[in-house]
């Protein structure tokens, strides 16, 4: 797959259909409506495909992920250390917050995406509970940069504090100063 360089003025097309995946996977998730086939948690994690036209993203398929790879070692014990250096404490306790996506998970979603001729742009993640410094949660967190830094991938963060009202940002590669701004349009 290609690699996403990032690019001044860069713009991204969601269309509406992909949007309603990704919020209604995180309001089924909130809801604790799981599936049998997936990780038990209220956390919603995925993967966003699509297409680069000069500095236009455009979102084709948005992937929901099924499995946390995170209780599994290698994954636990590099996730524990990175929560224990970076996280901010939340209601939360850190040795179950974080997601790893499934690595054979992660494998099909890149055959999907070859079928399509799509590449993949990013992944997206849910935050659900305002802190007091940052109520909204709608940025990217110090470990969420961490994390995004030299994935040449966007981040799509979805503020769930308030699930009537969700709001989706990206960023390039999780850096809070390299926002690229979302259009929203009805597809076809």
């Amino acid at each position: 797959m290609s690699r996403l360089i990032y690019q001044h003025g860069m713009t991204l097309i969601l269309p509406l259909e992909f949007h309603e995946t990704v919020v209604g996977h995180c309001r089924r998730k909130l809801a604790g409506e799981f599936l049998s086939t997936e990780s038990p948690e209220k956390k919603a994690y995925g993967l966003v495909a699509g297409t680069r036209t000069g500095a236009v993203l455009e979102v084709g398929a948005c992937f929901p992920l099924k499995k946390n790879a995170r209780s599994r070692e290698p994954f636990r014990g590099q996730m524990d250390y990175l929560m224990q250096k970076h996280a901010v404490r939340s209601e939360t306790p850190l040795e179950k917050r974080g997601w790893v996506a499934d690595p054979d998970e992660w494998n099909e979603v890149g055959r999907k995406c070859s079928d399509l001729g799509l590449m993949l742009l990013g992944t997206y993640h849910m935050h659900r509970v305002g802190w007091n410094h940052d109520m909204l949660r709608d940025t990217p967190t110090v470990l969420d940069a961490i994390l995004g830094k030299k994935s040449s991938m966007v981040m799509f963060i979805v503020s769930m504090v308030n699930p009537d009202s969700p709001v989706i940002r990206a960023f390039f590669e999780g850096n809070p100063e390299l926002e690229i701004p979302i259009l929203s349009r009805s597809s076809g």
